[in-house]
C-alpha cells in the first residue's frame, strides 16, 4: 500500500534536536534514501538544507557550522543536529561538537550475532542486567518474553556503539578498545520523555584522552533510536 513520507521533528532532553523521516513504504531502499533526503532538506524553515561531508567522512549541513549526525534502516531515517558552532573545525574532534546518533529495528537478529565481536564482559554483562530488567519490566516497558528482552537489550547496545563511533571521529576505532559503555540508557518509550535514566560512556582518543559521554535511547516506529554525546557538547534550550 502507497504512503506519504511522514516528518517529525522532536527536541529532545538531551537538548540535541533529532528530525524523522518515515513512511514511503512502496519505495525501493535507494529511492526512498533520496527521497527522505529531500524531505529534510524541504523542511528547513527559511532554506534548503543539503547534506554533505567532511573530509573525515562525518555529515554536515552545507551552509551552516552545525554537527549533524545521520542513521537509516530501509524506511526510517533519523538527523540528529547540534546548535552551530562557527568556532569549532567541524572536520576535527571537540567536545563542543561530540555527538553522534544510530537507529536500528528493535527486532534484528543480525545484533545478537555481533554482540560478541564488539563488547567486552564488562559490557556483556551490563547488557544482560538490562535484559533481565526488560523480562520483569519497567516503567517504559511491559515485562518481555526472554527471547524478546535478550534481543532488544542487544539491539540497545547495537546502537549506542554506532552512535558512539559516529561521535568520535576515530578511523579505524576499535568497538572494544576506543568506545566503552559504563552504563547502558534505558530506552525510553518516546523522544520527548521527561527525566530520562541516562546511560554513560567513554570515548578513548589514539592520543590516550578520555572523553566522557553521556546516552539518550528511545522508542519510534519500531526502531530503537540513540544518541551518544559528549555532556559538553552545545545543545539547544529545553522548553
Amino acid at each position: 500500500m502507497e504512503t506519504e513520507f511522514i516528518f517529525w521533528r522532536h527536541d529532545t532532553p538531551a537538548g540535541i534536536r533529532v528530525e524523522e523521516i518515515c513512511g514511503g513504504d512502496d519505495k525501493s531502499a535507494r529511492l526512498w534514501k533520496v527521497m527522505a533526503l529531500q524531505v529534510f532538506g524541504e523542511n528547513g524553515g527559511d532554506r534548503f538544507r543539503e547534506i554533505g561531508h567532511c573530509p573525515s567522512g562525518a555529515p554536515l549541513l552545507e551552509d551552516a557550522p552545525q554537527r549533524i549526525s545521520v542513521s537509516h534502516t530501509t524506511h526510517f531515517m533519523v538527523i540528529a543536529m547540534l546548535p552551530r558552532t562557527p568556532e569549532c573545525d567541524l572536520a576535527e574532534f571537540s567536545v563542543r561538537t561530540a555527538m553522534g546518533i544510530d537507529c536500528e529495528l528493535r527486532d534484528r537478529a543480525q545484533a545478537l550475532k555481533v554482540a560478541g565481536r564488539v563488547m567486552t564482559p564488562a559490557e556483556t554483562a551490563l547488557m544482560q542486567a538490562y535484559a533481565a530488567t526488560l523480562r520483569e519490566g519497567d516503567s517504559h516497558h511491559a515485562p518481555m518474553e526472554e527471547a524478546e528482552a535478550e534481543l532488544t537489550a542487544a539491539v540497545l547496545c547495537w546502537t549506542v556503539k554506532e552512535a558512539l563511533y559516529k561521535a568520535a571521529l576515530i578511523e579505524g576505532a576499535d568497538f572494544r578498545e576506543n568506545l566503552v559503555i559504563l552504563e547502558l540508557p534505558e530506552i525510553c518509550t518516546n523522544p520527548m520523555v521527561r527525566a530520562p535514566h541516562y546511560g554513560a560512556a567513554l570515548v578513548r582518543r589514539p592520543d590516550g584522552e578520555e572523553v566522557e559521554m553521556q546516552l539518550f535511547s528511545y522508542l519510534s516506529e519500531e526502531h530503537i533510536v540513540t544518541l551518544a554525546y559528549s555532556p559538553k557538547c552545545a545543545k539547544f534550550k529545553r522548553g
